[in-house]
């Protein structure tokens, strides 16, 4: 893989995940928000603590390209789970979100797919003799 497509990956793995990251900090500003969210489908309200600890620690897991996979496909299944239990209820029907959470979930499965490419911490390495 040469360098173009190793920073292309990098880049990927940064934007994909960063949205998450960036929830996680806009969620600690109003935890009021957080616990809204998640009791919409009947969660514990401290609920979202949990969802948040997840979102950080698997996004920088990719940013970082530390088990990559794994983190990609929880990510592609939390994202496909948001867009069914969230932004398809009766009383939000609210298809763009959904849209783009299913999009992301994609994205997600094709870096599960894929891996993080070469510059990454779990990038493929080859024993030199």
């Amino acid at each position: 893989m040469g360098a173009l497509a190793s920073f292309v990956y990098l880049i990927g793995r940064v934007l994909i995940s960063g949205v998450f990251v960036y929830d996680t900090f806009v969620l600690l500003q109003s935890p009021g928000h957080g616990g809204d969210w998640v009791t919409r489908i009947g969660l514990p309200a401290d609920t979202w603590m949990l969802v948040a600890l997840c979102q950080v620690v698997g996004g920088l897991m990719i940013v970082f390209g530390f088990w990559t996979r794994f983190a990609a496909t929880c990510f592609a299944a939390y994202c496909v789970a948001t867009a069914v239990l969230f932004w398809l209820l009766p009383e939000t029907k609210d298809f763009i979100q959904a849209g783009k959470d299913l999009g992301l979930a994609g994205g997600f499965l094709f870096l599960a797919a894929g891996g993080p490419g070469e510059w990454a911490l779990d990038r493929p390495r080859v024993r030199e003799y």
